[in-house]
């Protein structure tokens, strides 16, 4: 069965960076379009960024531009998100998503395969 599990949360302070890593299991990642959301406490589940499964095109949210890297080691089945400049407002717990298509959209819904989560907290 399809698996993913997030790493790298943790607390930093503001301006610090983290990177997130999602290992896949039961699946190959060259097929999926891969995507990262996230979940503030009291707020919706929001989309962060996405990567496509073929052409490896790339999408971010309007507030994570320039600051966030997508990015896929289709070899080790791995998709990381490079968080930096970190903000408090980026605190929220971070999930990997799969879709069982090549192309990447924003929407949570289209994702067919959820990670638990890791918890980002950006200290001011």
């Amino acid at each position: 069965q399809v698996q993913l599990v997030e790493s790298g949360g943790g607390l930093v302070q503001a301006g610090g960076a983290l990177r997130l890593s999602c290992a896949a299991s039961g699946l190959t990642l060259s097929t999926y379009a891969m995507g990262w959301f996230r979940q503030a406490p009291g707020k919706e589940r929001e989309f962060v960024a996405a990567k496509s499964g073929n052409s490896g095109s790339t999408y971010y949210t309007d507030s994570v531009e320039g600051r966030f890297t997508i990015s896929r080691d289709n070899a080790k089945n791995t998709v990381y998100l490079q968080m930096n400049s970190l903000i408090p407002e980026d605190t929220a717990v971070y999930y990997c998503a799969a879709r069982s298509s090549v192309r990447a959209t924003s929407s949570s819904l289209t994702y067919n395969y959820w990670g638990q989560g890791t918890q980002v907290t950006v200290s001011s």
